[in-house]
């Protein structure tokens, strides 16, 4: 076959595949909502005068073709697998796989982030906890177990508690790294599962000294199959979902939580959010700035308020026997400042409870 015949095939058959996937990317219906990679997905823009000459229209358009492109998942999952099988790469996107366990990778190190986490807690306690009894602990994220043993690149964790330790006034630290390992997190997402974490329940609840009203507390073990958590999606290669576990009882099952945002009562596991972009929601409705949890079985009047982010979802459910109201604070949705117009002060329990993804990016704390 001549040079020039070559060429003309060549031309053909890319112009047949432009016109191919022109013609169906305007038959076909755009998408809203990408499930896998838990975002809204660009719509087409309106075009106007002013968005074309300054750009905006341009900008807008290439981030709608990209996110509408027809086959788009697929042509996902080809990148990812042309990524680690191919190239022999160690990451697609920073995600990265340990074995059957989904990551991804938490890097810079912000030690500004840190410290500005640890003046938030130290202006909260000084303007609304004077009178309480106060505590902190830290969640590890899933690169503390395994990143530096692998080769990519981690944060300090020993830094991160040492800055707080040094910036943090009047709480008491709570160490709950040793209660954890690798095995005790979804292998598709960030969080914990709420069936792996009793050790650190009982850390937390014997340093604050409520380990007494949980001695005899009995769970029953419930599971939601298929549950694909946020790293799934992001890795964007095929594998076997986690199952989704809960622990409930008779304390549990009575408790009412009042919903702040829209006033209002759900149970403290929302099997509406079943079908919800991420199960996860299950627990205590997903994000959520306010929450109060009433336990009308309660045998004490002792109140928690937890200040947290979601992994504070899967665990409070876990100390509602031992209290009669919990209070969960979520400020990376909610302005501090306007705590006191929702929340009477007075000589609560309180826990400030943070992942070292959200210390270490404490820009989000409002």
């Amino acid at each position: 076959m001549s040079d020039k015949i070559k060429n003309i095939v060549v031309s053909v058959v890319f112009i047949f595949i432009i016109t191919f996937f022109f013609i169906l990317s305007i038959i076909t219906d755009d998408v809203e909502l990408s499930y896998s990679e838990r975002r809204n997905l660009a719509q087409l823009p309106q075009v106007s005068w002013d968005t074309v000459l300054d750009g905006t229209f341009a900008k807008k358009f290439n981030q709608y073709v990209v996110d509408q492109f027809p086959f788009r998942e697929e042509f996902r999952n080809v990148k990812a697998n042309i990524h680690f099988n191919l190239f022999r790469q160690k990451d697609n996107n920073d995600v990265y796989v340990v074995g059957d366990n989904i990551l991804k990778i938490e890097y810079p190190f912000n030690e500004n982030s840190i410290i500005r986490a640890a003046k938030k807690f130290n202006d909260l306690q000084d303007k609304y906890l004077k009178d309480a009894n106060v505590y902190y602990s830290i969640v590890p994220d899933k690169n503390y177990f395994v990143a530096k043993q692998y080769g990519y690149p981690s944060i300090d964790y020993e830094k991160v508690v040492s800055i707080m330790n040094d910036n943090i006034t009047d709480m008491e630290y709570i160490d709950i790294f040793d209660c954890l390992e690798l095995e005790d997190y979804y292998k598709t997402d960030t969080h914990w599962s709420q069936d792996k974490i009793q050790d650190v329940v009982n850390k937390i609840a014997t340093q604050m000294n409520f380990s007494d009203r949980l001695q005899n507390v009995v769970y029953e073990e419930k599971q939601i199959p298929n549950f694909y958590g946020v790293y799934y999606g992001q890795l964007a290669l095929k594998g076997k979902p986690d199952t989704l576990k809960y622990l409930t009882n008779t304390t549990i099952q009575n408790a009412s939580v009042l919903n702040y945002e829209d006033n209002t009562t759900t149970k403290v596991y929302n099997m509406d959010k079943l079908e919800a972009i991420d199960k996860y929601d299950v627990f205590l409705s997903g994000a959520v700035s306010l929450l109060k949890i009433s336990n009308p079985n309660a045998t004490t009047d002792k109140e928690l308020i937890i200040f947290r982010d979601s992994f504070g979802s899967s665990i409070a459910p876990l100390f509602i026997d031992a209290y009669s109201t919990i209070t969960l604070v979520d400020i990376r949705y909610i302005n501090s400042n306007l705590l006191d117009q929702y929340i009477d002060f007075k000589d609560q329990d309180v826990l400030f409870l943070y992942s070292t993804l959200v210390l270490n990016n404490s820009v989000m704390l409002k």
